[in-house]
């Protein structure tokens, strides 16, 4: 089949005296049927190409799903006299949401069938589902087409009636007033920024909502929470380095909110609340955060409570009536501390698996003596614990069934790189541990380094399809995550930015040079930010990997950050630098993907895009596609996968997100070992 080649139609642009060309500009065009046109030509031909691999998929589909209990139950929840559940059934794509009253053995009562929702929209994604204080009522949202825009409605939950309270254009801070009648909402401008909270009281027109708070500063989101002692409303205005929040008593949703600390610029808190205090983590003076207490009302009074340790990021505190449990990150490992409030004394909870995750499950109840927490790593399902935090038992709540896996087949390491500038960088690796390393083995490298998100070691059974045909999956836990505490992210960004991708290099030639595997037999593989690292190291160094995978990936970086009407750029600025300022400008042009594509040969490729993605314009990755079509020296594939009803992340509904894994791994697989079936 004939290669889709995009018209060149260059769009020249002269800032800082430099003349930026961009010849492909015009696929930003959505409404324009040349476009869709393209794109759909770019899916005939990913399509037509990979006929070949049809069957293969479809074993890969197969084999995925084998490992899945399709009927399932999550683990109950408790709030008030309510337990809360989700209910999956074999063949359906989406869970029902559930709750039994007084004790596990009541009757079931279905609070929402998404399926049903979900009947007849080639797309669906449940946003919020808040249930009102006095369990009557739920609040839901739905997004049909993935731009993550969503719709929220109230259904009385003792009629099964839906009221008339239908409100558009909302997205993820929905919470109840303690009055049960008083639900507040974000809505989104036209960047599609949460920029305004709204206060609706239940019975009257949406159109008589009060406005609360109205953000102008394009670099800052809204958000709203309530604290786990339901006597409190945060409102939360955040840019990528600056926090302000403002309180309210959840008693009186008419009242009027509070200013906790004013922002300055870098300093960023959270807050909790336990009685006549709020517990605040804040990183002034303290790079990697302490915890301070103040009593509500009286923010200047400050005693500290736990002090800041270098090199040991405090990520979250939660309170509790009698504990505080205390989420820690270091050596690119979680930790979990807890504090009894009376005696002040503190223990950690303990894990089996040298490379693990850990995080906070649903805690609702302030005043529970159990504290919640998953486990997994790369070779461990996700388990479900209830570990009480005064006599540090733990109990078993629920462990994934993965059908056919024997984890004593398998066996994870923490490995150490080394970069460029003497940094020790962390991977997090698992393979089978009875096929040896007789020569070197295939392997998956994924990587993401952006916005001080941290990628966790954690399970899921979909990588067993590579780990059974011999691959190691590894993850690089480059500079621009947190894993390593705040300077890891801080390393990794702005005039920084760079040592993402050295840092991502150096972890490829580690396993290289390691004999764990050799360039013709390593894929790599991240998205969005990660996708914007892929373009990266593939145009330094095309020469390291056989094949790589870019899932939406942020490639355009210098138009992107040039253009403040696009949903992230301006709250961005603090991530990537504003290339307004020349010194920014040249900096980010050196390394963009798009902009950096030379003629040389290049590995494999597959690429994915949404053309309803609000975080990263689908022309991105069609204009990578395009510009490297045009360019490269190489006959090597390159496939271009556009979800034409769908946004950043990918299709809805279990089964459809198996079945693009089925796509990208028979890819991957075909590549590095030519196996067809």
């Amino acid at each position: 089949m004939q290669i889709p080649m995009a018209p060149v139609r260059p769009r020249v642009t002269t800032i800082h005296k430099d003349t930026l060309k961009d010849h492909y500009h015009w696929l930003r065009e959505k409404e324009n049927p040349e476009v869709i046109a393209y794109l759909q030509a770019e899916n005939a031909y990913t399509q037509a190409i990979s006929e070949p691999l049809e069957d293969f998929r479809d074993t890969l589909y197969k084999e995925m799903l084998a490992r899945i209990q399709e009927t399932d139950l999550s683990v109950p929840v408790k709030i008030d006299d309510y337990f809360y559940y989700t209910r999956t059934q074999e063949g359906l794509s989406y869970p029902y949401l559930c709750r039994k009253t007084g004790s596990l053995d009541a009757p079931e009562q279905v609070l929402l069938d998404q399926n049903e929702l979900a009947r007849g929209l080639a797309y669906f994604r449940l946003g919020v589902q808040q249930v009102s204080p006095a369990h009557d009522l739920l609040a839901y949202s739905v997004d049909s087409d993935g731009s993550e825009v969503y719709t929220l409605y109230v259904k009385n939950l003792i009629t099964g009636e839906c009221l008339a309270d239908e409100i558009a254009n909302t997205y993820y801070s929905v919470v109840w007033g303690n009055d049960n009648q008083t639900l507040f909402y974000s809505v989104l401008d036209q960047a599609q920024r949460p920029y305004q909270l709204w206060r609706h009281t239940l019975g009257t027109p949406v159109s008589q909502d009060i406005l609360v708070y109205e953000e102008p500063d394009e670099a800052f989101f809204l958000t709203l929470t309530k604290t786990r002692s339901r006597g409190y409303l945060i409102l939360s205005l955040n840019s990528m380095d600056t926090s302000e929040l403002w309180y309210l008593d959840a008693n009186r949703p008419t009242g009027t909110f509070h200013v906790i600390y004013p922002r300055t610029k870098g300093h960023e808190y959270s807050v909790d609340h336990r009685g006549d205090l709020f517990y605040i983590c804040t990183n002034e003076n303290a790079r990697d955060f302490k915890l301070i207490t103040a009593p509500i009302g009286d923010f200047n009074q400050v005693t500290e409570h736990l002090a800041h340790r270098p090199g040991v990021l405090l990520e979250d505190v939660d309170c509790f009536q009698e504990y505080l449990v205390i989420t820690e990150r270091t050596a690119a490992l979680i930790q979990i501390r807890v504090q009894d409030l009376q005696t002040l004394e503190e223990h950690c909870i303990t894990f089996p698996d040298a490379v693990y995750t850990v995080r906070g499950e649903a805690n609702p109840e302030f005043t529970s003596q159990y504290y919640r927490f998953s486990y997994t790593s790369l070779i461990a399902s996700p388990a479900i614990y209830d570990y009480h935090l005064g006599t540090r038992q733990r109990l078993l709540k629920k462990q994934t069934e993965v059908r056919g896996f024997d984890p004593t087949l398998y066996t994870t390491e923490r490995l150490w790189a080394t970069a460029p500038d003497g940094t020790q960088i962390p991977i997090s690796v698992a393979y089978r541990r009875d096929l040896g390393f007789a020569t070197p083995r295939p392997a998956y490298l994924y990587g993401y380094g952006a916005y001080g998100v941290s990628m966790s070691p954690s399970f899921s059974s979909v990588f067993l399809s590579l780990m059974d045909r011999g691959f190691i999956y590894a993850i690089a836990h480059i500079r621009g995550g947190q894993e390593m505490g705040r300077g890891w992210y801080e390393a990794g960004k702005l005039l920084h930015k760079k040592n993402t991708f050295s840092d991502f290099i150096a972890c490829a030639e580690h396993l290289i040079q390691l004999g764990y595997t050799q360039p013709e037999q390593l894929a790599i593989c991240g998205g969005s930010a990660g996708g914007l690292l892929m373009g990266a190291v593939t145009n330094l160094r095309p020469d390291l990997f056989n094949c790589v995978v870019a899932h939406v990936p942020f490639v355009d970086v210098v138009n992107t950050m040039l253009d403040p009407s696009l949903p992230l750029t301006v709250i961005e600025y603090d991530e990537w630098g504003n290339p307004q300022d020349p010194e920014y400008y040249a900096y980010i042009k050196s390394y963009s993907p798009y902009d950096n594509v030379t003629a040389q040969a290049y590995p494999a490729l597959f690429i994915t895009a949404g053309l309803n993605d609000p975080r990263v314009g689908y022309w991105e990755p069609a204009k990578w596609a395009a510009q490297l079509r045009a360019t490269k020296t190489d006959h090597n594939p390159l496939l271009l996968k556009i979800n034409m009803g769908a946004g950043h992340g990918g299709p809805s509904g279990r089964y459809a997100r198996l079945e693009e894994y089925a796509f990208e791994y028979a890819f991957v697989i075909n590549q590095i070992t030519g196996q067809i079936a």
